[in-house]
């Protein structure tokens, strides 16, 4: 068995309603974030590739054109900017047609943040 990741980068801004230390958060403000993608399996007999990372390349960079410079309380089924809500909705964008994904993981490098998400 086999583990293949790939990440990509993305630039973000957006609002949060949170209770604590909430007056810097309901403000437009922006992150550096990162995104990673695990896939699971084992690779192709006659290629020797679990994926063609081409393909996967492809697929992170229409999911990142999604969220690379956008207001994210404006992203479609996003729901509040969060670490989780935005690993939710990677893994649901790629999900249809990445075969043997098994984890969404981002990061906000510059606060030491990190929230994956498993699927249903």
């Amino acid at each position: 068995m086999w583990e293949l990741s790939k990440s990509f980068r993305f630039e973000a801004a957006h609002t949060l309603i949170r209770t604590v230390e909430a007056e810097g958060s309901r403000r437009i403000h922006g992150h550096s974030y990162r995104a990673e993608v695990t896939l699971r399996g084992v690779p192709d007999p006659a290629t020797g590739m679990l994926i063609d990372l081409t393909v996967l390349e492809r697929a992170l960079g229409e999911v990142r054109e999604r969220l690379d410079h956008h207001f994210l309380d404006e992203v479609e089924g996003l729901g509040p900017a969060t670490l989780e809500n935005l690993a939710a909705w990677i893994w649901h964008r790629l999900v249809p047609g990445m075969g043997g994904l098994v984890r969404v993981t981002v990061y906000r490098d510059s606060q030491g943040d990190i929230c994956s998400y498993f699927g249903p």
